[in-house]
């Protein structure tokens, strides 16, 4: 095997294991914030957790089996989760009208309290996660094609 097709291998390699790491940060930072934080995720904190949680799954199984075609079957999981968050986004920032807000019973998807540290907002984080999964994935499905 030569020294470059050893480096395209590392490098499909190390995409998809940042890829997990973010889906698994994702994953265990949605548990500790419901579960020790003890705030309740709103409707749209539930639909991307639907979509993050089996991600880090995934993920976890193409990295352990070095499946450099994950992002067939992973992409698809995180576009759609990218998708809720971006709803996500723009409703808590106000773009979308209160009159098309998905929230009924529960905690309130454009509450100023879906904080971490009175910081930065949770439906951004989400964004971003998403975001980074899904670029490195399109990063792996680029170097798999080569």
């Amino acid at each position: 095997m030569s020294i470059s097709t050893e480096r395209q291998e590392e490098g499909g390699w190390s995409t998809l294991f940042f890829a997990w790491a973010i889906a698994l940060a994702a994953t265990l930072g949605a548990l500790f914030i419901g579960e020790i934080m003890g705030q309740a995720p709103c409707i749209l904190c539930w639909y991307q957790r639907a979509f993050m949680f089996p991600l880090a799954l995934v993920l976890a199984v193409a990295v352990i089996q070095a499946d450099r075609n994950v992002w067939r079957y992973a992409l698809p999981l995180s576009g759609a989760g990218l998708l809720v968050a971006v709803y996500h986004v723009l409703l808590y920032y106000g773009f979308i009208p209160e009159a098309i807000v998905p929230c009924g019973k529960g905690p309130s998807c454009s509450d100023a309290k879906m904080t971490i540290f009175n910081v930065v907002p949770l439906p951004v984080l989400s964004l971003f996660a998403f975001s980074a999964i899904s670029i490195l994935l399109l990063i792996g499905r680029r170097e798999t094609v080569r």
